[in-house]
């Protein structure tokens, strides 16, 4: 399912943003390239769920105003997210590319993959996925994807 999560976005999504596409059309392509019909409609029902969360404004806890609180994970986060992975979910909250909220959405999205365990590399791709499908934090995005391709291609400000 994370593959078809990463060719949607690199190959639809990412490259013609704004453009609707049929679902059953997306379907038939996606199984054409090689992904089983059970991966497209579990990653299609994932990216659904994520706009489902957006437009109705419904995270997965409750907001609270107080930024000296630290987020507990549950056992079953702890074993989903490595500490790398859940230290780089705090670095990028403290750098403000995450708030709260949004950290909450990755957080979910990361528990709704169909993974024992995620890498560094793959939850990179969901806060990037997240934070895309969400209106006003575009900002956030494209700060997210400097930081990500600029590191990999060697570069650090």
């Amino acid at each position: 399912m994370f593959d078809v999560l990463m060719y949607l976005f690199e190959t639809y999504i990412h490259t013609a943003s704004g453009i609707q596409v049929d679902q059953d059309k997306l379907t038939d392509d996606l199984t054409r390239v090689g992904f089983a019909k059970k991966d497209i409609y579990n990653a299609l029902g994932w990216l659904e769920k994520l706009a489902i969360m957006q437009e109705n404004n419904t995270m997965p806890y409750t907001a609270c105003t107080n930024t000296n609180v630290m987020r507990i994970y549950t056992d079953d986060e702890i074993i989903r997210l490595n500490s790398e992975c859940r230290g780089f979910l705090l670095f990028l909250e403290q750098i403000k590319l995450l708030t709260p909220e949004t950290r909450e959405m990755v957080i979910d999205r990361v528990m709704a993959l169909d993974a024992d365990q995620l890498n560094l590399e793959d939850l990179e791709w969901v806060v990037l996925i997240v934070l895309f499908n969400i209106p006003g934090h575009e900002y956030a995005y494209k700060q997210m994807e400097e930081l990500l391709f600029d590191f990999r291609d060697g570069y650090l400000h």
